[in-house]
């Protein structure tokens, strides 16, 4: 099977790399690592060096061979003539647009990546380590200072605005468009202590900035939040964070000038509203009666909704804990990616 993934052995070596940096290694390459991490949060506050070292250790157990044989083997990737694959990237979490990469080259394409603004610390330091791996990349690796040339299909996530301008801009030839989406949770007030604490880093992992965390709760009538309050408490420290706090503060500020109803917890609101999407700091929620009620709301709603977090038994849920833990075929917006270049 490895003969016929391009590439695998380098991206391998990644992986090894990064799992030796997870478990504490003192190598020059590691020390390396540590002053790029510690630039990437200094550039970006969002950043923050605990939240870098959990997208890198997530990376490196994805990057192992058994996922990606595992990953890959249902597709048949022929030796053809590769294209050239533009990226635009996202920068709202650490290396959010690396899966589009490691897509790209793992079909035997090339890909020509426009970095996000925010996230063109940590991602050039991966791609130096699989040049220095593998220096034939380089033909297959490039980044764009500029507009686009002669790419032959995109790939581009953006919010839901911008995803209007790439429709048009990239209409001519193949391509995936992402917009905004969210991930929700439905509970049904018998969850365990464990479980709500899972929901926490659903919810708060990567403050809240992921399209795959949490940012809506679906909860039943006359639902008791305490277990829930004392489930996220280890959370609190969040508040700390400049950012965060800077947003917490503005959306209190706005519901309390206008009247709203909402649910202060010091660190974070909870506001009963009909939207998926919630400011950082916010978690929306809303009540529902009747779970086939409820589904059919979720349906009519998908999308805009990135994964569902849930127990009861809707179709395609999460486990409490695995929003921000996706697996290799676990695809943005529910595109495959894979296919999508296959077929390219």
């Amino acid at each position: 099977m490895d003969q016929q993934i391009p590439h695998i052995n380098t991206v391998l070596s990644l992986g090894e790399f990064l799992r030796n940096y997870s478990r504490a290694g003192v190598d020059l390459g590691s020390k390396k690592l540590e002053e790029v991490i510690l630039k990437a949060s200094q550039k970006n506050p969002w950043f923050t060096i605990d939240h870098c070292n959990q997208a890198l250790a997530w990376w490196g157990e994805c990057l192992a061979r058994d996922r990606i044989t595992n990953w890959l083997s249902p597709y048949s990737i022929p030796t053809k003539q590769p294209k050239t694959v533009a990226l635009v990237m996202a920068g709202n979490i650490p290396m959010v647009g690396f899966h589009d990469l490691l897509c790209v080259l793992l079909t035997g394409h090339s890909a020509l990546i426009k970095l996000s603004s925010k996230d063109d610390v940590l991602l050039p330091f991966l791609l130096d380590y699989l040049l220095e791996v593998d220096p034939n990349l380089k033909a297959a690796i490039s980044i764009a200072d500029g507009p686009f040339k002669g790419h032959e299909a995109v790939i581009a996530t953006g919010s839901s605005n911008t995803a209007r301008y790439f429709e048009y801009y990239f209409k001519d030839i193949p391509h995936i468009i992402r917009k905004n989406r969210n991930a929700i949770a439905l509970l049904s007030g018998n969850e365990s202590e464990t479980d709500l604490r899972k929901l926490g880093t659903d919810l708060f992992l990567y403050f809240g900035l992921g399209c795959r965390n949490v940012s809506k709760l679906y909860l039943p009538a006359n639902y008791d939040f305490d277990p829930l309050f004392k489930a996220i408490e280890p959370f609190r420290s969040l508040i700390n964070h400049h950012k965060y706090a800077n947003n917490y503060h503005y959306y209190k500020a706005i519901y309390l000038m206008g009247g709203q109803d909402f649910i202060e917890r010091d660190f974070v609101l909870l506001k009963e509203d009909s939207s998926i999407a919630s400011p950082i700091a916010n978690i929306y929620f809303e009540y529902y009666e009747d779970r086939t009620a409820l589904f059919n709301v979720i349906n009519e709603n998908r999308e805009v909704i990135q994964c569902v977090v849930s127990a009861l038994g809707y179709p395609g849920e999460l486990n409490f804990g695995q929003a921000q833990s996706p697996q290799l075929d676990d695809y943005a917006d529910g595109i495959d990616t894979v296919e999508f270049l296959l077929k390219t």
